[in-house]
């Protein structure tokens, strides 16, 4: 069927270029962006005495102390992006570095406490005790705590989906080839070689270490999807009501 010809003396309509803010009111959430610059600034202030108490590049280069500088980087983005109404940060990076901050403090509570010698990130426990407890209980514990809590309290659900679980691992996949290769670039007399005792070739073999990494991988892998199930399935704790430029009234008769 050919087109039409137009109607005389009517014009083409213009697109719209009202932004949805003029219909929908962005909400700013100064208690949110609050919460989450103390988390923030707790996960900087970890860093920071823990470098402060050792060598710093032995200190950065552990992964939980990556994964709370990326924390505190993010949930600074977010804080910013809920105090002046704009769109929140990605749901997938969220979700990442919440993943990454957990599984530390897993890894910490569950494998490396009680270890012989005891295990710190500084590479020489016992030398500043307070500073290294204050730090180890915010980089391992409060932290991750509170990260938890902000997703699950001050974040939209349902934003997570299966397929983000997979490139997460990207992460601590090249965190292993790091940790790897730095051990095998350092002399053999080098103390804190490798980084963790579970990825110590020197002492366990490369069989028994690549087992182990199978095996957190996994780990890995299975805390990601109970992170999506969980998002799925919890309530939303910020639905609102937002008001819009238009009123409806009840119908008349």
């Amino acid at each position: 069927m050919p087109d039409l010809p137009a109607i005389p003396g009517i014009s083409a309509l213009a697109p719209s270029v009202v932004p949805a803010a003029a219909v929908v009111t962005p909400v700013r959430r100064p208690w949110t962006a609050a919460y989450r610059l103390l988390v923030a600034a707790a996960a900087g202030a970890g860093v920071v005495a823990e470098a402060l108490t050792g060598p710093p590049l032995h200190v950065m280069s552990h992964f939980a102390v990556q994964s709370e500088i990326v924390l505190a980087l993010v949930l600074a983005s977010s804080a910013g992006r809920a105090w002046s109404a704009r769109r929140p940060v990605p749901a997938a990076l969220t979700g990442a570095t919440v993943l990454y901050v957990t599984v530390a403090a897993l890894i910490d509570h569950l494998l490396l406490t009680g270890a012989s010698p005891p295990f710190s990130l500084t590479g020489s426990p016992g030398t500043h005790p307070l500073w290294q407890s204050t730090a180890g209980h915010l980089i391992h514990t409060a932290v991750p705590l509170a990260a938890l809590l902000d997703w699950l309290l001050l974040t939209a659900p349902a934003r997570l989906h299966l397929r983000q679980a997979a490139p997460w691992l990207l992460y601590p996949l090249a965190y292993l080839a790091f940790s790897l290769i730095r051990g095998e670039l350092l002399a053999p007399a080098t103390d804190n070689r490798y980084l963790y005792p579970f990825l110590d070739v020197a002492q366990h073999g490369y069989k028994h270490v690549l087992g182990n990494a199978l095996l957190l991988g996994l780990s890995f892998y299975a805390l990601a999807l109970l992170l999506v199930a969980v998002d799925h399935a919890r309530p939303n704790p910020v639905r609102r009501r937002f008001r819009t430029g238009f009123r409806l009234r009840p119908p008349v008769g």
